[in-house]
Formats: structure tokens, C-alpha cells, sequence
């Protein structure tokens, strides 16, 4: 196989100084990650310095490694190995002929990408490369990038922020060809001014955007006008998606699928060669992944990709580990239950779509929610949990356990709610933390329940869904 990096292009990339040639065929900067043939970056961090890690990668089979200081195996000599992890990235960009696209947004990027990725890569035959997990800060994106071969015909990067500015700095290192925003929403809320703030910031993904690249925007977004005006300022290429009927790529009919997800007709306005529809399915339910199914259409017609690959994929979509993933679960007093893992993160918006589709999931026992505070929400954060109530109620949920502190107002209103328009009083259990959340629900789950785990990542309530899976609780 072709090595992905030599030592050569390595030092030629980052201005460094090799000890030895070698080559590469991955890259990582967690010494937990490196096996055989990787290439170690030391970075030095603030509580934390890759150095002292160095000797066990080249026991895990490690081929090299880029060091700020001298070491005993293989390796290239930098100034600042941050600084060459940017460069290795900025070399592989350029060597690249690729099509590059961009995916950012308050909701559904890791979805997204994910799903962009399997639509791309079943066309390419293999030849489609994206970051993996949730690698979309000013770390993983340059990783993310280092790793992509230099043969492959399409590389998909999510990219991420919390901040104004960060995502300016993304965008320029990955010079998308397609830049997408998913959804604006009131995530890491506590570090801005207001909504309208985070639709700025979202829309700096344009500004890396290569010489007429395209833009896919929210069309039935509140915030569309402020995003469309934002990516004309660096693309003439706008594309829209959404169920509004000026959509350039627009849901006209969505019905149920029979074995679950939905039924989609999307109709693509005139390019230049006409109309065209797709009648395709989406694995994932919910409105939300409709969207998300349009996003990924328009940036495949974007690239010049297979649209009926395109379709082929989603219909065979499975959910991520704390993104949707279903696991039927074994009890220990017998039965089976559903448990829903969303546990990866939430927000206003992604807690309301989530909610909604539980209501309208089918269900033979009662249906279940565990539910984490929702974090950076900042002055907002008693109202958005105040108003949470209202979207638990109408999921139908009988059995409801909220953990964290800012649950405290949720649990309120809930009480508040119940009496009013409810003719059942639910079981409302408020805890600190996860541990605590795991004994209140195993003792719950009854036979073809359905249970629904969800919160903001900082919580740990993957440890809940662990342990339920595992059945070691």
C-alpha cells in the first residue's frame, strides 16, 4: 500500500529535520490511539506534554513521531509541534484534488458527516475520507486532515465552535468546496449575545470557501436571511433545503417507512438541466434527519456525486453511539426493552426534535425518559429548562428522571404541568449526578419499555447507557 506520509514530505511540510526515513501510514496525537506504522505528534498541552508518552508509542509499533525536543526512535525536530500539525494539514489540503466539503451547525453535524461519508464513500468505492468521532476543533480538524490520503476523491471535515472567530480559522485550514450549516440553535448560548450571534459565527464556515464553491443553508431557518446574506458576501453558489416551497432542494412528501425512518420525496429545483425528484428513505426518524437527508443530497448534487448512491445509504443509516443508536436491552427480572442512546449532547432545539419524535415512537409498554441538564445556556438557562417541561409532557412519558442541577426548574414546571393537563400523575425523580440516574432508572425499565437517555456530554450519562447495554448495573 502507498504510505500515506514519508519522512520526506513530512519535514518538507512542517520545516522540521528528520533522524530517519520512514513512513507512515496514520496519524494521531493521543499515544492511546498509536499502532503499528502511525506517526506521533508530542503536542504540549496545558496540563499535559506528549513527550512523556513518546517511549510507548514506538512499543505500540509507532513508525515516528514529531517532537519539539530529541528523542530515541525515529522522528522529525520542530520548533512547536502544534504549529506542524497546521502545516501537515495545510500540505495535505493542497496535495489533494478532492472534493472538499465542510459541515458545521448547532444540531446534527456528526450526523450529518457521518451520513455524507457513507453516501460519498458507497459511490467512490472507498476513496471518501472524513474526521472521525467529534473531531472538530482547532486539534481535531488539523488531524482530521493530516489523515486524509492523497488519492481519495472526496474528504468530509466537521467543524465546530463555542466561540466567535474559531470557526474563521477552521475553514481556512480545510478551504472547503461545500460548506454546510445544518440548523442554528441556542447551544453554548452562555458565550454569546443571542441566537442571531451564533448564526454569525456558524457563518464563518464561508469564508474559507475555495473559488466558486456553493454554500448549503436552512431554508425554513428564522435565521436564513442573516445566513444567505453572509454567504453571498463569499459565494455566489447558494443552495437551500428545507420543506418550504422556494427550497432548492425540497421535501415535497414525507410519509413513514414501513420498517421505520421515513419515506421521502425531494425534489431538486432546475440546474440547468432540469427538475429532478428522488424518492428515497431515511433510516434514522424523525423531521430532524429529513433535514439533515436534504443537506446531504445538495452538497452530493454539489460535487458532481451519485444521487441514487446517495439514496441507497441512507435508507441503511444506523445510528451513532450517543446520536440515536437503538439497543434492545436484556432485563433482569426478564423482557426486553428500547433504549434510545442520544446521551452524546443536548440543547434547546436537538431536546425538542428528540422529544417529538419519542411521542410518535410505537410503543407496547410505557415510555421512559432520562434527561440531563443542557449546558452554556448562561442567563437563558431557567427558562430553555423551564420550557423543556412542555416538550416532556407531550412526548408521553410516564416515567421521567432529570439529572443536574438546572433539572431543578424543569422538575418544577413539570409538577406545575402534570396537574394541569394530564389525567395521570408521572413519576418525576430530580438527582445530581449519573450514578445516581442509573439506579433510579434500572429499577423502572419494565418489559417493551421504551427508555430514552438524553443530555449534555459533560454529565457522563454514556455510562448510563454502558452499563444498561452491558446489563453490568
Amino acid at each position: 500500500m502507498k504510505p500515506l506520509w514519508t519522512s520526506s514530505a513530512i519535514a518538507a511540510a512542517v520545516d522540521g529535520q528528520a533522524s530517519a526515513e520512514f513512513e507512515v501510514s496514520g496519524v494521531a496525537f493521543d499515544s492511546r490511539e498509536i499502532g503499528p506504522g502511525d506517526l506521533f505528534f508530542a503536542l504540549k498541552g496545558e496540563q499535559s506534554d506528549g513527550h512523556l508518552y513518546v517511549d510507548s508509542i514506538y512499543e505500540a509499533g509507532g513508525a515516528g513521531a514529531v517532537v519539539s525536543q530529541p528523542v530515541d526512535g525515529p522522528h522529525i525536530l520542530v520548533s512547536d509541534t502544534t504549529k506542524a500539525l497546521n502545516q501537515l494539514a495545510t500540505a495535505s489540503r493542497t496535495r489533494t484534488e478532492a472534493k472538499i466539503i465542510g459541515v458545521t451547525g448547532s444540531v446534527g453535524k456528526t450526523g450529518t458527516k457521518e451520513a455524507l461519508f457513507a453516501a460519498l464513500n458507497r459511490a467512490s468505492m472507498g476513496k471518501s475520507h472524513r474526521s472521525v468521532k467529534s473531531y472538530n476543533n482547532h486539534v481535531g480538524v488539523p488531524l482530521s486532515l493530516s489523515r486524509m490520503p492523497a488519492e481519495c476523491q472526496y474528504g468530509i471535515f466537521e467543524m465546530g465552535m463555542n466561540h466567535a472567530g474559531e470557526l474563521a480559522q477552521l475553514t481556512r485550514l480545510v478551504r472547503p468546496d461545500v460548506a454546510i450549516i445544518t440548523a442554528i440553535a441556542p447551544a453554548h448560548i452562555g458565550h454569546f449575545s443571542g441566537v442571531e450571534a451564533i448564526a454569525d459565527a456558524k457563518a464563518e464556515i464561508f469564508q474559507g470557501l475555495t473559488h466558486e464553491g456553493t454554500a448549503i443553508i436552512p431554508f425554513d431557518s428564522e435565521h436564513y436571511e442573516r445566513l444567505r446574506k453572509a454567504a453571498l458576501r463569499c459565494t455566489k453558489k447558494v443552495v437551500t433545503f428545507g420543506f418550504g416551497e422556494q427550497a432548492d432542494v425540497r421535501a415535497v412528501d414525507v410519509v413513514p417507512a414501513p420498517a421505520g425512518g421515513s419515506l421521502v420525496t425531494a425534489r431538486f429545483r432546475d440546474d440547468g438541466q432540469g427538475d429532478r425528484s428522488l424518492c428515497f428513505t431515511v433510516a434514522e426518524p424523525g423531521k430532524h434527519w429529513v433535514s439533515n437527508a436534504l443537506a446531504i443530497l445538495a452538497a452530493v448534487r454539489a460535487v458532481g456525486g451519485d444521487l441514487a448512491a446517495a439514496g441507497l445509504a441512507l435508507a441503511e443509516l444506523n445510528g451513532l453511539d450517543g446520536r440515536g443508536k437503538r439497543h434492545k436491552i436484556e432485563l433482569k427480572d426478564g423482557g426486553h426493552a428500547l433504549l434510545i442512546d442520544e446521551s452524546y449532547n443536548a440543547n434547546p432545539v436537538s431536546m425538542k426534535a428528540t422529544l417529538g419524535q419519542l411521542a410518535s415512537e410505537p410503543c407496547n409498554g410505557d415510555k421512559i425518559v432520562l434527561l440531563g441538564a443542557m449546558g452554556e445556556l448562561g442567563d437563558k438557562a431557567q427558562v430553555y429548562h423551564e420550557a423543556l417541561a412542555d416538550d416532556i409532557i407531550t412526548s408521553g412519558a410516564r416515567t421521567i428522571v432529570l439529572v443536574g442541577d438546572e433539572m431543578a426548574y424543569t422538575s418544577a414546571r413539570l409538577a406545575e404541568l402534570a396537574s394541569e393537563k394530564l389525567d395521570y400523575t408521572p413519576e418525576i425523580t430530580h438527582v445530581a449526578g449519573a450514578s445516581e440516574a442509573l439506579t433510579e432508572v434500572a429499577g423502572k425499565i419494565g418489559d417493551e419499555d421504551t427508555l430514552l437517555i438524553k443530555g449534555s456530554n459533560y454529565l457522563g450519562l454514556a455510562k448510563v447507557v454502558s452499563a444498561l447495554v452491558s446489563g453490568e448495573y
